[in-house]
């Protein structure tokens, strides 16, 4: 039997649920989601909820220590129950996916649980979860299938290390674990190990970690990091494998791996954090003609078409942008331009909606947070010259810490830079570290967005005792 629709959505994640929820809610279009896995995706399950509930738990860690220095009677070692922990996240997450299920009832989304497979341009296959096969067509199908982790090729015994995604089932800490990997993922993970007391070791390719960032949070952050404790191995070549010694959980549990230049480490845990993949294998778009780029996402273009018309895709798996809010917007612009140019709730201005890939805010949850817009200090001098590039920068020990001893005080680093571009001076650029800095991005992105100038900010009253005003009396 084959069911027809006016829109399919490959994938309940972030992008997914936002195009379904736009399309069906807002304008009625008949939809159906198919979903494999967990409701919510990556982001809800094991990405930036969970991440972020663990951040948190290890914040509080650092809390208590700096609560001895405001007068606090608090045990040096305070103990803490990781696995009720890791128990109450994962309740609140699969609220989550509750929450998601009921946001697709209510607005008329039919949910199919099962993996898809085109058979053609506007039909798939679908083998459902509890048994049998349905076929269903639509003018208009969205791929939104995400991604996944990945463990590196060619390394003998690969397998016995995580991912991210494994990360989340840990119950009994490891006392030592190793990281490899200078992305974000990796910092983030790595910072809150760290916080909590696991011993930490991070074996990144070069000098420094977050190389797609300001070469200001790439140096501050690295020293902090290893200031804090976490054992930096730089330059690193590489293992060429690891040994299973003891199989278990937590310190039950040990890794024995060997570099390439022969050196070896004993830890209790490995995490690969290496990179992801586009999560396309089983949907097999290449199969009607969907091409994809040489990295293995999806190509789109800036209106999220594929290469054959009436199949879209977004989110992480075209690889643009791999946050959950960019996927979220992608997929309600998405379904803006195709069910709302001629509906009521629309209009015909919707007919050109995209997403503004410019300019898009972000933070790493690290220790300290790391937030950032726009251009580097080095991309901008490429794109405009050096002459017209103008750069305010500052940096500073926050308030918090005025009752910390110096020589800690000094470790604990808050520091801003402003990108500016031109005679207006307008801003292209800005990047903070520091306690806040989370929070205080997404206003300061909002005037990036809307073109402030360094004269904008300047005229900008300053909040005050704030980290914040800085950014706002920079000279």
């Amino acid at each position: 039997m084959t069911k027809h629709y006016d829109f399919i959505v490959i994938g309940g994640g972030s992008g997914g649920s936002g195009a379904a929820r736009r399309a069906s809610g807002w304008y009625g279009a008949k939809t159906v989601l198919i979903e494999n896995g967990l409701s919510g995706g990556t982001c809800v399950n094991v990405g930036c909820v969970p991440k972020k509930m663990t951040w948190n738990f290890a914040s509080i860690s650092e809390t208590l220590k700096d609560g001895v220095h405001y007068g606090y009677d608090i045990p040096k070692y305070t103990p803490f129950n990781f696995a009720e922990f890791k128990s109450k996240r994962h309740a609140n997450i699969k609220n989550l996916n509750n929450a998601y299920e009921r946001n697709w009832k209510r607005e008329n989304i039919e949910l199919v649980r099962g993996n898809a497979t085109f058979k053609s341009e506007n039909e798939l296959e679908v083998e459902l979860q509890d048994g049998g096969k349905a076929n269903y067509t639509a003018p208009h199908i969205l791929i939104a299938t995400g991604g996944h982790p990945t463990k590196p090729e060619g390394i003998k015994g690969a397998e016995y290390g995580i991912t991210s995604d494994e990360f989340f089932d840990i119950e009994e800490l490891p006392k030592k674990i190793a990281f490899v990997g200078a992305g974000y993922i990796a910092v983030e993970l790595a910072g809150v190990m760290n916080a909590i007391g696991v011993e930490t070791h991070m074996f990144i390719r070069g000098e420094r970690f977050l190389r797609n960032f300001d070469p200001m949070i790439q140096e501050t952050l690295t020293k902090r990091y290893e200031d804090a404790g976490v054992k930096i191995h730089r330059n690193h070549k590489g293992f060429k494998e690891v040994v299973s010694l003891k199989d278990g959980k937590g310190n039950e549990k040990l890794l024995k791996l060997i570099g390439n230049d022969g050196a070896t480490i004993e830890v209790n845990e490995l995490l690969w954090a290496i990179g992801r993949a586009a999560e396309t294998e089983t949907l097999n778009p290449a199969k009607v003609g969907v091409k994809k780029t040489s990295k293995g996402h999806v190509e789109v273009d800036s209106y999220q078409n594929t290469s054959v018309n009436g199949i879209y895709a977004l989110g992480d798996v075209t690889g643009q942008a791999e946050l959950t809010p960019v996927a979220i917007a992608a997929g309600r612009a998405l379904s803006n331009r195709l069910f709302g140019t001629n509906h009521p709730a629309g209009g015909p201005y919707l007919a050109n909606a995209k997403l503004d890939y410019a300019n898009i805010p972000t933070v790493v949850f690290s220790h300290p947070e790391v937030g950032t817009i726009g251009l580097t200090e080095p991309q901008a001098i490429s794109k405009y010259g050096k002459e017209a590039v103008k750069i305010y920068h500052t940096r500073f020990a926050a308030m918090f810490y005025d009752f910390h001893p110096a020589e800690e005080k000094n470790l604990q680093p808050t520091e801003y830079k402003i990108v500016c571009q031109g005679p207006e001076e307008k801003i292209v650029g800005l990047h903070i570290l520091g306690l806040g800095s989370s929070e205080m991005m997404q206003g300061f992105g909002v005037a990036v967005k809307m073109g402030a100038r360094k004269r904008d900010f300047d005229a900008c009253v300053a909040i005050h005792p704030t980290s914040a005003e800085e950014i706002v009396t920079m000279k």
